[in-house]
C-alpha cells in the first residue's frame, strides 16, 4: 500500500488535538467518547488489520458508534494518523539513566520496540512529523543525551538527525519482513530456502568475486533467524554511529 504521511491535516486543529486542547465543548449532553478512546481504537484496528483497514467508519464500528460522531472530535483520517503515530511514540516511556551512549541505546531500543509492536508505523512517513508529546519527548531525550556528551550545539543537531534517520529507518526496515510474513503466511527464512536454486544454478562466481570470497570465508553463515541477524545489524550500526559521534569529542 502507498504510505500515509503525518503532518497533512489542518495545522491548528491537529496540534490542538495532539496536545489534547480541543475547543471548549458545547453545552449539552456529555460526549460519548474522548479523543483518547478514538486514538486507542484506531491503533487497535491498525495493529490487527493494517493501516489500510483503518478508516473513520472502521474506527466508529470498533467503538460501536456512528461514523459522524467521530467527526465532532477528530476532523478526519489525516489528523487521526498524526494522533496514532504520536500515541504509539508515547509508549516508549524513556528513562534518562546511565551514560549518554546508554541513553541513546535506550532510546533506540524503545523506538525499535514501537515499530515491532505496531508494524503499520512502517507505512507512515514522518518527514513532516506529528508535533505532539510523543515525538517531542523523544527529541528532547536524544538532544539532552548528546548535549551531556559534550558536543558543540551544531554537532548536537547534526548528530541528532543522524541518529533519528538510522533508528527509524532501520526499525522500519526490520518490520517489513514481519508484515510480509503476516500478509503471505511465509517467513523470510522460508522464502530464502525456496530460492536455493538461484545460488546452485544461477549465481556467477566470476561476475561476483567479492560475494564469492565472503561466502567461502563463511561470512554469510546464518546465526539464528533473519530476526536475529536484523538485531545484530541494528546494534552494530548504532554502535558504529555512536563511535563516530564520540570521535568528534576528541
Amino acid at each position: 500500500m502507498a504510505a500515509e504521511r503525518s503532518g497533512g491535516g489542518d495545522a491548528a486543529k491537529t496540534i490542538a488535538l495532539l496536545w489534547r486542547k480541543p475547543p471548549e465543548p458545547k453545552l449539552g449532553r456529555k460526549p460519548k467518547m474522548s479523543v483518547d478512546q478514538i486514538v486507542t481504537a484506531a491503533i487497535a484496528v491498525a495493529d490487527g488489520e493494517g493501516l489500510g483497514a483503518m478508516s473513520m467508519a472502521r474506527v466508529a464500528q470498533e467503538l460501536g458508534v456512528g461514523t459522524m460522531s467521530l467527526y465532532t472530535h477528530v476532523p478526519g483520517k489525516t489528523e487521526l494518523i498524526d494522533l496514532m503515530a504520536d500515541g504509539v511514540l508515547r509508549e516508549r516511556d524513556l528513562v534518562a539513566a546511565g551514560t549518554w551512549r546508554d541513553r541513546i541505546r535506550h532510546y533506540a531500543d524503545r523506538t525499535r520496540a514501537v515499530y515491532h509492536a505496531h508494524p503499520w508505523m512502517r507505512d507512515v512517513s514522518m518527514v513532516r512529523p506529528p508535533l505532539g508529546p510523543g515525538l517531542m519527548d523523544g527529541e528532547e531525550f536524544v538532544l539532552a543525551a548528546l548535549t551531556d556528551a559534550g558536543l558543540e550545539p551544531k554537532q548536537v543537531t547534526v548528530a541528532h538527525a543522524a541518529i533519528e534517520g538510522f533508528v527509524h529507518g532501520a526499525a522500519a526496515s526490520e518490520v517489513d519482513d514481519q508484515q510480509l510474513e503476516e500478509a503471505t503466511g511465509e517467513s523470510g527464512d522460508s522464502w530464502w530456502r525456496a530460492r536455493q536454486m538461484f545460488w546452485d544454478d544461477y549465481f556467477d562466481v566470476e561476475r561476483y568475486p567479492v560475494m564469492t570470497s565472503l561466502w567461502h570465508a563463511r561470512a554469510y553463515d546464518a546465526e539464528g533467524t533473519l530476526a536475529d541477524s536484523a538485531r545484530r545489524s541494528f546494534d552494530y550500526g548504532l554502535d558504529k554511529l555512536l563511535d563516530g559521534i564520540e570521535g568528534g569529542l576528541r
